[in-house]
């Protein structure tokens, strides 16, 4: 999935998972459901991120 998903669209899911958690209206499972749903995007786009600086890294140690 986080081949295709830009970093954009993980982290609005992200923030649409932490605000129904937020919301207080989920049953348990459905919360329960939503933080897993939530935790997997704080992966994605941590994965997104270090790939970024990275690369930052590379292109500015390359250019000194």
């Amino acid at each position: 999935m986080s081949n295709t998903m830009k970093f954009e669209e993980a982290l609005a899911k992200l923030e649409e998972a932490v605000r129904l958690l937020e919301g207080g209206k989920l049953t348990l499972d459905e919360s329960i459901e939503k933080y897993e749903d939530a935790l997997k995007y704080v992966r994605i786009c941590n994965d997104m991120l270090e790939k970024a600086e990275q690369k930052v890294k590379i292109l500015t140690t390359g250019a000194d």
